[in-house]
This record gives C-alpha cells, sequence and structure tokens, in this order.
C-alpha cells in the first residue's frame, strides 16, 4: 500500500541530494516509492535535512533534503510504501 507523501521539487545530482515538498509526514526509517515518467525505485529513507540540520522527522508543508538511491526528476512523486 502506497500513500503519497511529497513531490520532488529540486534534485542536486553530483551529491544525490533531492529536495521534498511533503504534503505528509515522513520519518527515517520510512520505506519510500519515488515514481514518475523516468522513474521508479524503492528505498528507505536513511537521512533528511531542513537547512543542513539533519531532523529525524518532517511534517507536511516543510520542504527536506533527502539522499536518493538513483537520479530523480522535478515532479516525480514520493510515497510512504507500506506492506500490507
Amino acid at each position: 500500500m502506497e500513500q503519497l507523501v511529497g513531490k520532488i521539487t529540486h534534485y542536486f545530482p553530483k551529491i544525490g541530494v533531492a529536495v521534498v515538498k511533503l504534503s505528509a509526514n515522513l520519518r527515517q526509517g520510512d520505506q519510500i516509492v519515488v515514481k514518475g515518467t523516468h522513474t521508479g525505485f524503492r528505498q528507505t529513507v536513511s537521512s533528511m535535512q531542513i537547512e543542513h540540520a539533519s531532523i529525524a522527522q518532517a511534517t507536511p508543508g516543510q520542504e527536506v533534503g533527502m539522499k536518493v538511491a538513483q537520479p530523480v526528476h522535478v515532479g516525480d512523486q514520493v510515497f510512504r510504501f507500506q506492506a500490507k
């Protein structure tokens, strides 16, 4: 089961970091799925930052920087993955 938690607003390819504008809560350890026209992979949230400060969880409306396992694109959607 997947729940939409945000959308990619920026991507920094040299450091493999995406900026995600959140529409739902997200915390370290959550399993996420990134989906887009040319994107589709699952990973665990291993680190999140706001303004270069590490955080353990974030709430709707915040923009967080997150290390991603593969390249992403602006507009890709981020879903929280929960096994049934």
